[in-house]
């Protein structure tokens, strides 16, 4: 069984938090279970990586956790998380920064993880 774990978020763009949650719970579950992951944002959910954007975010009517909890769970449990070069220079302004946790890691660093037989991958 594999201990390795990258996830990559896509289509869970800030127009709908709640979507973004599932992949991030996936994330602490697998860090439970002392898998080592990481997450790889994509596309236009990079921006959900761009400082202010996931504390002014609720996915639930009740507002009870931002999705920037959710986030700061999952760094807290050592999870890195990783911004598309690609990604950024389409959906990340010249005058937003990310925060400052985020790594940068491309498209070929997720193929890698994808060829690679010592990891699994979750695209969401």
């Amino acid at each position: 069984m594999s201990e390795r774990l990258a996830i990559l978020i896509l289509n869970p763009t800030p127009a709908y938090p709640e979507c973004v949650v599932t992949p991030l719970v996936h994330a602490l579950a697998a860090r439970a279970l002392d898998a080592e992951v990481e997450i790889h944002f994509a596309g236009p959910a990079v921006r959900w990586l761009v400082e202010g954007v996931a504390a002014a975010a609720w996915p639930t009517a009740t507002r009870e956790k931002s999705v920037a909890a959710f986030l700061d769970e999952v760094l807290a449990a050592g999870v890195p998380l990783f911004a598309c070069g690609m990604a950024r220079a389409a959906w990340v302004a010249a005058d937003e920064t990310l925060m400052t946790q985020a790594g940068a890691a491309g498209a070929t660093a997720f193929v890698a993880r994808t060829l690679d037989p010592a990891w699994r991958t979750l695209v969401y």
